[in-house]
């Protein structure tokens, strides 16, 4: 990869994805393998003005070591400097950018029960900050070519080429080629999602109802008081407008919890904890998720629906075209940041706040009571197809087609 397309892919990290402001500090979370990249995106968080830049190293291949060697005490327990660097977090709301190019299959044969008892172990600990900060602070989630899942992806190239290809990929999809502006793209990307989801909302949805000729089945309720959402967001308080996600094709709400009813299935392999999950299906009853099926991994999406009492119940409703950019690359990325974008999804778990109107005006507890889904986790899979069809319900008791054939009805 040319040094000249890293910059450019690293300034558009720091301005759109977390659009770092002066005095700022900054917790860059990535790979071991992307050193030069974090360094181009330490740099341009500089450039921007940020008070100090510190970077969290990751690896997969320490982190699958700590889970096989660490006890469950041991990994369960919050040493007193992690509380410390929580309540740092909770202080100075830091942007958060975090760099994805682990291997889907990093954690194939650790216990999965013992991840998720870990998980579930720290997360009356982890909660109270995190709600401290909900909605505060500026975060972004994109991704880096690493040679373990560029060979996931390209099995039969050579691993540079492999490497190489899913760069080629990752800078498509991410409005970062050689032939845009990556700025310029973005601004016009948000204008057209703020044009979809601006429409969405002056329909006053009650309802979706989905079908499938796979077998989905599926209908989910949504709350009176919630909005659609779409690119870019802001802070609460300080209103810095910045992009959570790069890519994102998606226009999204929470839905109400305990009104989902049906069955689903999915269309693209799901990555969790470091395995996959495939070709698999979720029915639900009075909004929960009461019975699942997979091919392959079906004891791990069990034990994901039962990470702790809420987390069979859904978070997240997302529309994304099947003639989507990332859709249209053909690529199976096996990474849930692109293949999410790629068609409509769900998301088991929590629910998104900042989706409640006047969202600024309430506590976090008075969302949940309101039906914002709370829970440790939040996993999105896919179930868009190319011949899905959507129908909306409103509240005054019309149907409106949301989706025909998998794409954009209007």
């Amino acid at each position: 990869m040319k040094k000249s397309a890293l910059r450019k892919y690293a300034k558009l990290i720091a301005k759109v994805g977390g659009n770092v402001q002066k005095d700022q500090y900054v917790e860059l979370n990535i790979g071991v393998e992307q050193e030069l990249l974090a360094n181009y995106i330490v740099e341009e968080c500089y450039k921007l003005g940020a008070k100090q830049v510190n970077v969290r190293w990751d690896s997969d291949l320490v982190t699958k070591t700590q889970y096989k060697k660490q006890s469950f005490k041991s990994l369960s327990t919050m040493l007193p400097h992690r509380i410390a660097m929580q309540q740092f977090l909770v202080d100075q709301n830091p942007v958060m950018i975090y760099v994805e190019s682990s291997d889907p299959d990093a954690l194939k044969g650790v216990n999965q029960a013992k991840i998720a008892k870990t998980r579930q172990a720290l997360y009356p600990i982890l909660k109270p900050f995190r709600d401290q900060r909900e909605n505060k602070y500026q975060w972004t989630i994109v991704g880096a070519a690493s040679p373990a899942w560029a060979k996931k992806v390209f099995p039969d190239l050579p691993k540079g080429k492999a490497v190489e290809a899913l760069w080629n990929a990752i800078l498509k999809t991410s409005r970062c080629d050689e032939n845009q502006d990556p700025i310029k793209a973005w601004e016009e990307h948000n204008k057209e999602l703020a044009k979809r989801t601006a429409y969405l909302n002056s329909l006053n949805l009650e309802s979706l109802h989905y079908t499938s000729k796979n077998g989905t089945d599926f209908k989910v309720g949504l709350l009176p008081n919630v909005n659609w959402l779409a690119g870019g967001e802001e802070t609460l308080g300080s209103n810095i407008y910045f992009n959570p996600n790069i890519p994102s094709e998606e226009c999204f709400t929470s839905p109400e919890k305990g009104k989902a009813e049906g069955i689903v299935y999915s269309t693209k392999p799901l990555s969790y904890q470091g395995e996959l999950i495939e070709n698999f299906s979720i029915r639900f009853e009075n909004g929960k998720a009461v019975e699942v099926h997979a091919e392959k991994g079906e004891e791990l999406l069990r034990h994901m629906i039962n990470m702790d009492e809420n987390s069979g119940y859904l978070g997240e409703v997302a529309l994304v075209p099947f003639d989507s950019p990332i859709n249209n690359t053909g690529i199976l990325f096996f990474n849930t940041l692109y293949d999410e974008n790629a068609a409509c999804h769900l998301a088991l778990g929590r629910g998104f706040t900042n989706c409640v109107k006047d969202y600024d005006k309430y506590s976090e507890e008075e969302m949940h009571k309101m039906g914002i889904n709370d829970s440790l986790i939040h996993v999105d899979f896919m179930i868009g197809s190319k011949d899905l069809n959507i129908v909306g319900h409103t509240r005054d008791g019309k149907d409106v087609l949301i989706f025909k054939d998998g794409n954009w009805a209007f």
